[in-house]
């Protein structure tokens, strides 16, 4: 199916260069493809904590949060956000690659629930998603919105018109480590909301290519690569992401398995590289001091910010300590790479004070 903005991205190209994160504010994304979907109903908080680990009740009403949906291996199915509305229902972003596996899994579990008399009903949006991230976010977005933008701190959200579309809802979040928001925009007004963020001259479309170097500069996992089905959240490192209440209540899939590894520890753990010479790509083999296997690198590229190469990958736990020095085989051939703390940049989100 065509995507609503396809024919906008071919006109625009879609690239920029990687150096302007500092001086402006790129427009990563317009799309319909991310899967969007509310959730209703006096059960949706249950519905919800039976597929992820998040403590979704805590949330106040406006807030979000990065949550899992894990199977009953301990398994990342995907990395979702969800917020709690201030309409009375629970707004949840999946990955565009998930969004079938995630479809049926939420209504899946959506029928079971109503069949034992829960009420909960699903329902798919087909808005378009736009990414506006980076220093100067905040002072081009806010000519377009009726309310104060500072009041909008990192994952809340907030239901509004921009640019005078009707029918949105911006969300402080983004997926590249800097102070952003994504528009969730009608898919029929998409390309005019993108064209006026674009008559600003802060303010450039930018590629996939792009994004992917400031997510991973940021630390953030990319579903698919750094984060599967095979990993757990503890493998992963983000054990930040389950809540105290459901680690104790252990009432979500895998939590038997999960919990497990953080009483006994994990095997292998996720941990950041940086490196000179070729840049390391997936899926080069990470050797320990012996020359032998100890991991897979799982993302990677050359750091505009840092001018050198950063990578993600998963070594055997041993190896995990950052300062260790291992080496990583890029076309038959061993290089040194350190084993660094992420994020490798620091981040600039805009949070409460």
């Amino acid at each position: 199916m065509q995507q609503p903005a396809s024919s906008w991205h071919r006109a625009r190209g879609c690239l920029r260069l990687w150096g302007e994160q500092s001086r402006g504010v790129p427009l990563h994304r317009l799309t319909s493809s991310p899967f969007q979907t509310r959730v209703y109903g006096r059960d949706r908080v249950r519905f919800l904590e039976s597929l992820v680990v998040g403590d979704i009740a805590e949330l106040l009403p406006g807030q979000g949060t990065l949550t899992l949906l894990t199977n009953e291996c301990g398994g990342i199915v995907d990395d979702l956000i969800v917020t709690n509305t201030v309409e009375d229902h629970l707004y949840v972003v999946s990955n565009a690659g998930c969004a079938d596996k995630d479809r049926a899994v939420m209504e899946g579990r959506a029928a079971e629930l109503r069949a034992a008399g829960s009420d909960v009903h699903l329902e798919v949006s087909d808005n378009a998603l736009l990414a506006l991230q980076g220093p100067s976010m905040a002072q081009v977005l806010q000519a377009g919105l009726p309310d104060d933008l500072t009041k909008l701190t990192f994952m809340t959200s907030t239901a509004t018109t921009v640019f005078g579309v009707p029918g949105c809802r911006v969300t402080r979040c983004g997926y590249t480590g800097e102070d952003g928001v994504e528009i969730s925009v009608p898919a029929g007004r998409a390309v005019e909301l993108a064209e006026r963020l674009l008559g600003c001259p802060e303010v450039w479309p930018a590629g996939l290519a792009a994004r992917d170097s400031l997510r991973l500069e940021a630390g953030l996992c990319l579903y698919g690569n750094d984060i599967d089905e095979s990993t757990t959240p503890v493998e992963a490192g983000l054990l930040w992401t389950l809540g105290k209440r459901r680690r104790t209540a252990m009432d979500f899939p895998g939590a038997a398995i999960i919990m497990e590894q953080v009483k006994e520890k994990p095997k292998r753990r996720r941990v950041g590289l940086t490196s000179v010479g070729p840049p390391l790509r997936p899926p080069a083999a990470i050797l320990g001091p012996e020359g032998t296997p100890v991991g897979m690198v799982t993302s990677g590229c050359p750091s505009p910010s840092l001018g050198k190469n950063i990578a993600m990958g998963y070594v055997q736990a041993a190896h995990s300590r950052p300062g260790t020095t291992l080496t990583v085989e890029v076309r038959k051939k061993q290089h040194p790479a350190l084993v660094t703390k992420m994020p490798f940049v620091p981040t600039h989100y805009y949070m409460a004070k």
